[in-house]
């Protein structure tokens, strides 16, 4: 199966994605690394590890329409079977998450259905909880709200700080995002209404 990873950032996630396929625990090809910011530094990590990448800026593009059909043009060119978002900053429309439904998947830094949105880290430790954590998911046509595969909790202790708070969820990314990618490229992800039932 080849995968397509979008980022927008640092891109950790990559790298921990990249460093478990080359462990052989994603047992697929990480085929293009697609961003929308020419400059960051998942690029290079992409270029490190010898993966093809593609910029593709939303500025360039009358529409939106425009933008992803690009998009979509060189995901499908590579035969992509799993979009993965890694700190990907843009909403994807309907139509292209229709033309790869239940085959995109997202890591979002708070256990869903809490504290959705970009600040998920921020508003949980703004809140007060005790626990927080990733959440890996089926993207959907509404914001963080797709079916749930994994999720890790996160002690939030007496003397974190937003800082050492986010630190500590990326950590448990890395973990569970690899993870999740090859429960999918394997096949052992069946989505049952909400659920996701993992396949033994």
């Amino acid at each position: 199966m080849n995968i397509a990873v979008f980022c927008s950032g640092n891109g950790t996630n990559l790298q921990a994605i990249i460093d478990s396929q080359k462990k052989g625990h994603i047992k697929a090809d990480i085929s293009l690394v697609v961003s929308n910011v020419p400059d960051c530094y998942a690029l290079t990590r992409a270029k490190n590890a010898g993966i093809k990448t593609l910029v593709v800026e939303r500025k360039n593009f009358k529409t939106k329409k425009d933008f992803e059909l690009e998009i979509l043009k060189a995901i499908k060119k590579e035969n992509i079977g799993l979009v993965v978002l890694a700190g990907y900053m843009r909403m994807l429309s309907g139509n292209f998450i229709k033309a790869y439904e239940n085959k995109i998947l997202n890591v979002h830094p708070a256990l869903l259905p809490s504290f959705k949105g970009t600040q998920g880290i921020k508003d949980a430790f703004s809140y007060g909880v005790k626990v927080t954590g990733p959440t890996v998911h089926f993207v959907t046509l509404d914001m963080d709200a797709g079916p749930v595969i994994l999720q890790s909790p996160v002690k939030v202790t007496e003397d974190d700080t937003e800082e050492t708070l986010a630190q500590a969820i990326h950590e448990e990314e890395h973990k569970i995002y690899p993870r999740a990618i090859q429960l999918f490229v394997e096949g052992k992800l069946k989505i049952e209404g909400r659920k996701v039932r993992i396949l033994e």
